[in-house]
């Protein structure tokens, strides 16, 4: 499995097949963010991350202009990883709280992470033909990762295009905070996302996410041998 995922990632890398994002990833990287003006830029589709045995997959919408797309890893590097990763290591997931960059020596331990989208969008909104040039990856990753019990969307976009990676229907899967439901072998779990909207509301706080883990963990079967 991990070698097919490192070829998988190295495909994703390469991927050029959404010319408005390539267009605004070159663009990110050139105009950087004051804080970061020092910084080199990942600059290149984001592949997954995490545990080839997972049995815990969790699924957000797309690279952070800032954050993994500058980092290239996902959820790493802004707020929203900030929060995901201290939860992560809240729950036994992560090995450390802190996700800075891609060589920060940070594991996952029966956890991966991906996105719907590997390049960030303008507007953190990719089109839908972005969408579904993506899915395939997403798909791929589904395939691969053969130890996979749980399914955490973080959002309602994550949400749906997982499935649609499945070839499911929203209408019977509805996006709803803590929703949980059966689904091809797997047990999905719907959380919202921890962007700074949610998390600095209180819409989404670290008990909330706390508590949907916790639920991934007892799905999954407690600790892993």
């Amino acid at each position: 499995m991990a070698r097919e995922l490192e070829g998988l990632a190295g495909e994703v890398e390469a991927c050029r097949r959404c010319p408005r994002l390539v267009a605004w990833s070159a663009a990110v990287c050139r105009e950087k963010r004051k804080a970061f003006a020092t910084e080199e830029y990942w600059g290149r589709p984001v592949p997954g991350f995490g545990d080839p045995g997972a049995r815990l997959l969790l699924v957000g919408l797309a690279p952070a202009a800032h954050g993994a797309h500058r980092t290239g890893r996902m959820f790493t590097g802004d707020r929203s990883g900030d929060f995901l990763y201290a939860a992560l290591h809240r729950a036994g997931y992560a090995s450390s709280p802190l996700s800075r960059d891609r060589n920060d020596g940070l594991e996952l331990r029966d956890a991966y992470i991906t996105a719907a989208v590997r390049c960030a969008p303008p507007e953190n909104r990719p089109t839908p033909a972005e969408l579904a040039a993506c899915r395939p990856y997403l798909e791929r990753e589904l395939e691969l990762l053969r130890r996979l019990r749980v399914l955490v969307t973080l959002g309602g976009l994550a949400h749906a295009q997982l499935l649609a990676a499945v070839g499911a229907r929203r209408a019977q899967y509805p996006f709803a905070h803590g929703a949980e439901y059966a689904l091809q072998g797997w047990r999905l779990l719907a959380c919202y996302h921890p962007s700074q909207q949610n998390t600095f509301t209180g819409r989404l706080t670290p008990a909330m996410l706390d508590a949907v883990l916790a639920r991934a963990k007892a799905v999954a079967g407690g600790e892993r041998d």
